[in-house]
């Protein structure tokens, strides 16, 4: 299945164009998925079994098995991808916090770089994107900017409007990662096509709602509609939360596929790329949360 970030823009795992999972299939009442190739794979219209990385000599109807050939994804090589894409965005977050105060005499300049940074993150995130490939460097690229953004962000969230925001937000994300792995694993999360759908249709909404508000708040000042401040910004972001977790849901699946499908080795990288974007929107969602309700206090 290709999963995309709510800042729709993680390509999928792909070989070819094709995806895991869900593929460009032909669709009921169209042509039979190809076998050329492969003389054990039998004609199907069925677009749920087609393997973008099918090797020859197995079937393609056939339950997935994972890889034995070497240079294929395994589930080491994506938590050991995740885990060098988060620890770049942390240390550079806690180096920020450290080196950009946020006192009254130095929160502009600081709040000018957290923001430099953040429009280089999203330029980087956008340009992985867009590539056939996965580029390291560019996604560590983007992990040290973003966490600079994060640095200063919540630590003028937690010095000026809530102390202990910034840990209270972590602890959330945390808690929502694992609650959904669970929610997962044990299979009380169907993900499909229509969950996909769905989730989809909402958080373009979602998106498109925060947009407008934005605009508003630019050219006619204040809180633009409200949508991100007082009750209305807390039921917004408690929606965001939601949309989070089922990106989430949608990342483990894409992972799941890529490894039992066989994707290159090379791919894990895009799985660190798509789950640090979710964690860090979940993240945020959270942090802006304590925000407003300590700013009601």
């Amino acid at each position: 299945m290709r999963s995309r970030n709510p800042v729709f823009s993680r390509r999928g795992f792909s070989r070819d164009n094709g995806y895991a999972g869900f593929n460009t299939a032909p669709q009921a009442g169209g042509p039979a998925v190809t076998t050329q190739g492969n003389p054990y794979a039998q004609p199907t219209g069925n677009p749920y079994a087609q393997n973008p990385y099918a090797q020859q000599g197995l079937q393609q109807g056939a339950p997935p098995q994972a890889p034995a050939t070497t240079g294929r994804m395994t589930m080491d090589d994506v938590v050991l991808r995740t885990a060098s894409t988060l620890g770049t965005l942390i240390v550079t977050a806690a180096l920020a916090w450290a080196l950009l105060p946020v006192d009254d005499a130095h929160i502009g300049r600081s709040y000018g770089i957290g923001i430099g940074a953040a429009l280089v993150g999203m330029v980087l995130a956008f340009v992985q994107s867009f590539k056939r490939t996965a580029s390291p460097a560019l996604i560590l690229s983007y992990a040290a900017f973003e966490g600079v953004f994060l640095g200063v962000v919540s630590s003028v969230v937690d010095n000026r409007i809530a102390s202990g925001a910034a840990m209270q937000a972590v602890i959330g994300t945390m808690a929502v990662f694992a609650a959904v792995l669970v929610a997962y694993r044990a299979g009380w999360i169907r993900v499909n096509r229509r969950f996909y759908g769905f989730v989809m249709a909402a958080a373009l909404g979602f998106v498109l709602l925060m947009m407008v508000n934005l605009l508003f708040a630019v050219f006619g000042g204040g809180d633009g509609l409200g949508f991100r401040s007082g009750g209305l910004g807390i039921f917004f972001g408690v929606i965001g939360v939601i949309l989070g977790a089922c990106f989430l849901a949608l990342d483990f699946k894409q992972v799941e596929d890529g490894i039992a499908y066989g994707a290159p080795r090379q791919e894990a990288w895009l799985a660190a790329f798509g789950l640090t974007l979710t964690l860090v929107w979940i993240y945020m969602e959270f942090l802006r949360i304590l925000a407003i309700l300590n700013s009601n206090d």
